[in-house]
């Protein structure tokens, strides 16, 4: 049954300043706040070519993505509601699923996600996630943006903020030297990502070079003097190239003629711990995004019990804190459209990973008499029961 108050227009409440804005804003007012970090550079060492950032992004994102969601206010709880069709299909190009694991990937990446609403009626026609690493904040004498700029190879697209409504809503996470952009675990984790990347690239190297390590030829001449001359130092370069380098030319043996040894070069115990060293940088990338390393496969973490513990955690201190955040600032900021106020939650009761707390918190409330059902559903996070 489609059950939706009609209700007149809300009245734009009355904003209030900040007495610190002004102060904020002193060096800023009218012009660009760029971002301090470079989103770019991050997500491509990150994202793109790290495999435990890629993985605790996309675990983080799509798990995120695929709670679902309950539409509520203070009376009801609705099954069928313009803001849940809108939530369900918010482009033409993306689903319900696709366009909250863009959002919350954004937000991983750069601390910094922007919602675009395409006006249309009552509510925005569609809504739309755009790349933080184009959009600057432009902050007023108030110290709040004014406007957004959404530029793409040099073409720039100004979104007006100080209208009644508006059309980007900019979702941060929080960051204690910066009043404009957030902070992004990707961020926080850069010194780890740089020492598992390296660790990765030397491995790499490794490999090519037969794996094992590099020795040195030593060249005695006829009478234990003497040095090799231009030519004769080209082609043992050559040769060595050619036929003593690379994984296909592994075991290979070499033929030394004229005065030449060769003095291979053990490994030296630093280089020998390259792949704890490796391990402990992916737990360091694991810890910034909030994910058990248990989750992500990482051995040598004895934090939980065992892998539903882990995953209890994860759900219970990472995506869920994330995914309320979220809900709550887009809810609001819908219900500024239609001015009507309803709030999107996760629905807890439909996670799996938290089913036996959940069946535990129902058995302890419905089992105390001392409370009354309007307390008891308040603490379920129900929304209370109409007085007839």
């Amino acid at each position: 049954m489609f059950d939706f108050l009609k209700r007149g227009t809300a009245q734009v409440p009355e904003v209030k300043a900040s007495a610190t804005g002004p102060v904020i804003s002193y060096q800023s007012s009218g012009r660009v706040a760029w971002s301090p970090r470079d989103t770019v550079s991050l997500t491509r060492t990150g994202f793109q070519a790290n495999p435990i950032a890629f993985r605790a992004v996309k675990i983080i994102a799509e798990a995120a993505a695929a709670l679902p969601l309950v539409l509520q206010d203070a009376e009801r709880r609705y099954d069928l509601h313009p803001v849940l069709e809108l939530i369900r299909r918010p482009n033409a190009a993306q689903g319900r699923a696709e366009w909250f694991e863009a959002l919350y990937a954004q937000l991983l990446l750069s601390g910094n996600a922007y919602l675009e609403a395409v006006p249309g009626g009552t509510l925005p026609l569609e809504l739309h996630v755009l790349r933080s690493d184009r959009m600057n904040l432009v902050p007023g004498p108030d110290g709040w943006p004014v406007a957004y700029d959404y530029t793409v190879g040099g073409r720039s697209l100004r979104f007006d903020m100080t209208g009644g409504l508006q059309p980007i809503c900019h979702i941060k996470t929080f960051h204690p030297q910066d009043d404009h952009y957030g902070l992004s675990p990707m961020q926080a984790a850069a010194v780890a990502l740089d020492v598992h990347n390296s660790a990765s690239r030397w491995s790499k190297a490794l490999l090519d070079n037969a794996a094992r390590p590099s020795g040195a030829i030593v060249y005695k001449g006829v009478d234990g003097q003497g040095s090799l001359s231009p030519d004769q130092y080209d082609r043992l370069v050559t040769e060595i190239e050619m036929n003593h380098q690379g994984a296909r030319n592994a075991g290979r043996p070499m033929l030394l003629e004229g005065g030449l040894d060769w003095k291979p070069m053990g490994f030296s115990p630093a280089d020998m711990e390259f792949h704890e060293t490796k391990l402990a940088a992916a737990r360091e990338i694991a810890i910034a995004f909030g994910i058990p390393p248990m989750i992500l496969g990482i051995p040598g973490d004895a934090t939980y019990a065992n892998y539903q513990e882990a995953n209890r955690a994860f759900y219970r201190l990472t995506v869920l804190p994330l995914a309320t955040k979220v809900a709550a600032q887009v809810s609001h900021w819908l219900s500024s459209f239609s001015g009507e106020e309803v709030e999107l939650r996760p629905d807890l009761d439909q996670v799996p990973a938290l089913a036996a707390e959940r069946d535990q918190q129902w058995s302890r409330v419905g089992d105390a008499d001392f409370l009354t059902t309007a307390e008891k559903r308040a603490l379920l996070g129900l929304p209370r029961v109409p007085e007839e």
